[in-house]
């Protein structure tokens, strides 16, 4: 793909250090440990995603509300999970799902998963990000993350405040590229999910966010299952390492 360079650095960083945004755990009934250590002082979030049950559910859940109360008391960013399938999902579906999200549960924005990355849905993508920014009190606070899982079309960095421009395993993203318009925006802008990354290749790993320009982050030893829940199962629980890279981000090794 001619677009894509291995070589070209990003835009210097404006300030924001490296940190971790979770692609959505386990329910906390069943991952109560995983949400509890998310508060832990000195864990560098950059946010957290609710998902519970495939989007927001039919009715508040008190566990969730429990738990998506406490990120925020500590601070932390809490995105209500929506799923656009590609663009398969509707306007009037994902709609009153994000309604749902900020009614319930106070989110302050919205992961966008599994977001087309073609120039043709750049203009429904665009009604969807106005109307999800007009549905919070304040506009200008909605924090909304595309999750394209590749790099897109470069129109749709005027869209969000993020772009997740790789999603996939460890064996794919070690030999991964860069596309070159990423250059003329900051690493806060995007984020990296990889699943599969055995511990002693995490400094490795840690390199390619830096080197590719993303600061948000999500690295993890687990992997993909086979079955229904294929598709979440690996961001479910915190990796198996989650003390030694939240000391290294901690300590600022990936900077």
């Amino acid at each position: 793909m001619p677009y894509l360079t291995s070589v070209k650095p990003a835009t210097a960083s404006t300030g924001v250090r490296t940190g971790f945004g979770v692609p959505g755990l386990a329910h906390p009934l069943v991952a109560p440990t995983e949400w509890a250590g998310l508060t832990r002082p000195g864990t560098p979030l950059h946010w957290v995603v609710l998902n519970v049950a495939d989007g927001p559910g039919v009715q508040p859940d008190p566990h969730c509300l429990e738990a998506a109360g406490r990120l925020r008391n500590a601070g932390v960013r809490v995105l209500g999970h929506l799923d656009l399938a590609y663009g398969l999902r509707t306007f009037g579906e994902l709609v009153p799902d994000a309604r749902r999200f900020i009614d319930w549960y106070q989110v302050d924005g919205f992961l966008l998963d599994r977001c087309p990355a073609d120039r043709a849905a750049l203009p429904e993508v665009r009604r969807t990000i106005t109307t999800l920014r007009a549905l919070h009190d304040d506009p200008g606070d909605a924090h909304l993350v595309l999750g394209h899982g590749t790099h897109p079309h470069a129109g749709y960095a005027e869209l969000a405040d993020q772009l997740v421009t790789f999603s996939g395993p460890w064996s794919d993203y070690r030999w991964s590229q860069v596309a070159e318009w990423t250059a003329d925006h900051p690493p806060e802008r995007f984020c990296h999910f990889v699943h599969g990354v055995p511990a002693p290749h995490l400094e490795e790993a840690l390199r390619i966010a830096r080197w590719q320009g993303a600061a948000t982050i999500y690295f993890t030893n687990l992997t993909y299952l086979s079955g229904r829940r294929a598709r979440t199962a690996p961001w479910e629980p915190l990796p198996g390492y989650w003390d030694d890279i939240v000391s290294r981000l901690g300590t600022g090794v990936s900077e």
